[in-house]
């Protein structure tokens, strides 16, 4: 090797050994780049306004790093059949590379698929338009109905004479001469026997619409409407007592008119009978239960059964409509004896039903079906036992996972209270399971330490939810117990009040006064409560008979009403506490069984064993004047203060 070779090489091994000289090398070239950034070309305005063209390509990928994915050890026994598979789905990578070739050909595809349109159309104005009608319009137009059937039957019939003398050879002289008597009577002519005979020819197909005119839908909206006439001319007087609104005088009912002029004259407070709701089909059936509906306050629901369990009979429904009191709108027929009953608030037309036999079932009253839209006998978790009350209960709070709206609530005598769910049938869920408890002065001792012996399941009675905090509501045992319960809690009760010694047949919260509420029994009492006391506040006792139902007034804060088998009884607590304001003493061999207040009238109404449903008013009660809610809880104050 040469020396000039050498040095070159000693050279290079000196570069590569010093790395100051590398530094210099790279400032070196750095320099040289910044000159040559230095230079620029001038921009001209040819140079802007040229379109330029730049093309862009993928260049090569160059993997750095392939770490392939491990999801099964390799020790396992499973590696094997994995790797295997791996090899073969690479494989079949491999093979389908280059081949991504769309072929056309035959697919089956959805006929007349639905496309998603969005119509825009102009505004629709609704006008409100009314008018009057007279019976005489009404005669008009069923007599133009029937002038207009018989020009388009006149193109099809023979001619009169052709008629008539068809008529003299086929039908005996008798029977002519009395056809054509009643032919002319129908058409109002008394013209000669010729005439006649031609009129009856005329009308031969006229008396086959009889039988048509009477089916027709128009003829039975006329009967419908004139019958609404007829009743509101008889019941004038009382339905506008009941609608408080001036009674028309009638110059032939003098007598009438004294006699309740009387009867204004005294100061008294009564109950007068308007009228009641009652038929043949109803005749000697129990009326069990009643309910408006929320929003149609001239419709009320009637359920007639047997509250004896021990007499099975078929029940039924009718909703009676206050413009005709002598016939329902509907009528429905049920297997077995209705015991409970109400109309929801969001859809007005769907009527719950539940019956003796533990059946929970809803009807349409707008339909004219005979039968439930749908009923939990197919339902395996029904009720055991009979249902002695269903609610419609709109849960505005409800709890996690549940949906809030409108939720029917039922309560039998199997002891549970239960909510339902329309999915193919009706569902439930237990809400509640009511535990008997034991009577002991070791359990109320024990219960105040939080421990109640528990030992079987007690029969439900009645409940209701609170007015403000749906998730809270009461329910009442045959024990005589009141349970306090909690939509979050289905085994334990918040509170037990304790102070009925029979079965509890109805608790009421106040629709004023959200903290206090009323309760009766077979005990013969009525007492009230507020949910933060333990001890009834007030009992109430007038006879020695059980109290079958009570209800709140809407109207007066310090009103109620009670009702027992020989008697109805209206309490004011503003004017007494001791005894009943108004008493009504039922009839011979009637018993009443159930009470009910007007939603927006005086009335009160009260059905009994015979299976009428009386609408009597409450005359001359005058409430004091001040806030309804501060004269409740004036009067819960003073009893308070009395007892220290």
């Amino acid at each position: 090797m040469s020396r000039s070779s050498q040095s070159t090489m000693g050279s290079m091994s000196d570069e590569t050994e010093d790395p100051s000289s590398k530094r210099n090398i790279s400032r070196s070239l750095s320099d040289v780049q910044v000159r040559r950034e230095e230079v620029k070309e001038k921009i001209t305005e040819e140079m802007l306004t040229d379109t330029v063209d730049k093309y862009l390509s993928e260049t090569e990928t160059i993997w750095l790093l392939d770490l392939p994915g491990v999801s099964v050890s390799v020790e396992s026994e499973e590696a094997a059949a994995v790797k295997e598979k791996n090899n073969l789905y690479t494989e079949l990578c491999k093979n389908r590379m280059g081949n991504d070739k769309y072929v056309e050909q035959m697919m089956q595809t959805f006929n007349g698929a639905s496309k998603t349109k969005e119509v825009q159309s102009e505004k629709i104005t609704m006008v409100d338009a009314g008018m009057t009608v007279t019976t005489w319009d009404m005669y008009d137009s069923f007599c133009a109905v029937g002038v207009g059937e018989a020009k388009s039957s006149e193109k099809d019939k023979p001619s009169c004479l052709e008629t008539a003398s068809e008529n003299r050879q086929d039908t005996p002289r008798g029977s002519e001469r009395t056809t054509s008597i009643l032919s002319s009577t129908s058409t109002g002519s008394s013209s000669s026997s010729h005439v006649e005979t031609e009129d009856f020819a005329e009308s031969k197909d006229d008396e086959l619409d009889p039988r048509l005119i009477l089916q027709s839908e128009k003829f039975q909206n006329s009967l419908f409407v004139m019958e609404r006439i007829i009743l509101e001319n008889i019941l004038q007087p009382k339905q506008a007592a009941y609608r408080q609104l001036p009674i028309l005088e009638d110059p032939y009912r003098e007598d009438e008119s004294r006699s309740s002029e009387k009867e204004q004259g005294s100061l008294t407070p009564a109950l007068e009978r308007l009228w009641s709701y009652s038929c043949a089909q109803t005749a000697g059936l129990q009326v069990t239960s009643m309910a408006w509906n929320k929003r149609n306050p001239d419709l009320l629901a009637v359920g007639y059964g047997e509250f004896d369990l021990t007499e099975q009979k078929p029940g039924l429904v009718c909703c009676w409509s206050l413009k005709n009191p002598m016939w329902p709108e509907r009528i429905f027929r049920c297997k077995h004896g209705v015991t409970a009953l109400d109309f929801s608030a969001i859809n007005a037309s769907q009527l719950a039903v539940g019956m003796n036999n533990g059946t929970v079932a809803t009807y349409s009253v707008q339909s004219k079906g005979k039968t439930p839209v749908v009923d939990s006998s197919d339902c395996s978790h029904r009720h055991k036992g009979a249902v002695w009350q269903v609610k419609w209960i709109n849960m505005e709070r409800a709890l996690m996972g549940e949906d809030k709206g409108e939720a029917l609530i039922s309560v039998a005598a199997d002891g549970r209270i239960c909510k339902w769910f329309l999915r193919k049938g009706l569902e439930c869920i237990d809400m509640m399971k009511l535990k008997r408890t034991d009577k002991s002065r070791k359990a109320e001792e024990k219960e105040g330490k939080g421990e109640v012996l528990i030992s079987r399941q007690a029969p439900g009675l009645c409940f209701d939810f609170h007015s403000t905090d749906t998730i809270i509501y009461l329910a009442g045992t045959e024990e005589g117990y009141i349970h306090k319960c909690s939509c979050s809690y289905n085994d334990q009760f918040l509170e037990t009040y304790r102070g009925h010694e029979g079965a509890l047949y109805r608790v009421t919260w106040s629709p004023f006064c959200p903290d206090v509420f009323l309760s009766c029994s077979a005990d013969w009492t009525v007492q009230l409560w507020r949910q933060d006391l333990m001890q009834p506040i007030l009992t109430f006792t007038s006879t020695q008979r059980a109290v079958f139902d009570t209800v709140w007034s809407p109207k007066w804060a310090t009103v109620f009403a009670t009702v027992n088998e020989d008697r109805v009884e209206i309490w004011d607590l503003s004017s007494c506490i001791l005894d009943p304001t108004i008493v009504s003493l039922a009839g011979p061999g009637v018993k009443f069984t159930s009470l009910l207040f007007a939603t927006d009238a005086d009335c009160i109404l009260v059905g009994d064993c015979n299976g009428q449903v009386s609408v009597y008013q409450l005359k001359n009660l005058s409430v004091g004047e001040g806030p309804q809610v501060e004269m409740l809880e004036e009067v819960i104050k003073t009893t308070l203060t009395s007892r220290l």
